[in-house]
């Protein structure tokens, strides 16, 4: 599997802009939504100072507000507008997977497994790719130290691993 060239002023711009439209429609679906369920099922005028007890249905209407906004982003998500973005969030689940393995990986590597030799490289390279997106510069250091030496052991032991699969990870 091949990263992909994303520019990174391209990506923030997108992820922002998307982040914030879901963040505008929540909040103003959440208002709508509990006002029509206070308008539908409130009970009548409250006294000054008093609780209206409409907590319940304010609450019902932000998870109507997020259970809505959540479908739409779910149905966008194939629209050529979200790939990058999708892009990026497929990478990060594969690191999440990878991560809850990363022990039985890198012991695999040690043993020189051309599998998880190649996992390890993308595991590096695509968290490389990933910070520089986000603008990670703290970690961003450490990432590089290991994946150079990576690039060192591979020399090393002159194997060049095979290019990365996801099915790999199943066997760790």
């Amino acid at each position: 599997m091949e990263l992909s060239a994303i520019e990174p002023g391209h990506y923030r711009r997108r992820v922002n802009q998307i982040s914030l439209g879901f963040v505008a429609a929540l909040a103003l679906l959440s208002v709508a939504f509990g006002s029509l369920l206070i308008a539908l099922f409130g009970q009548g005028p409250v006294a000054s100072g008093e609780s209206t007890g409409h907590f319940h249905l304010n609450l019902m209407g932000v998870v109507l507000a997020l259970a809505l906004c959540s479908a739409v982003l779910a149905g966008l998500k194939d629209k050529p507008f979200m790939a990058e973005v999708m892009l990026v969030w497929q990478t990060k689940q594969r690191h999440n997977r990878i991560f809850r393995k990363l022990a039985a990986i890198q012991a695999a590597a040690e043993r020189k497994e051309p599998e998880a030799l190649s996992i390890l490289s993308y595991y590096h390279d695509s968290r490389i790719q990933v910070y520089r997106l986000d603008n990670n510069t703290l970690t961003l250091s450490e990432v590089m130290r290991e994946q150079e030496a990576l690039a060192e052991r591979l020399a090393q032991w002159q194997i060049s691993p095979p290019p990365f699969e996801t099915a790999m990870l199943d066997r760790y």
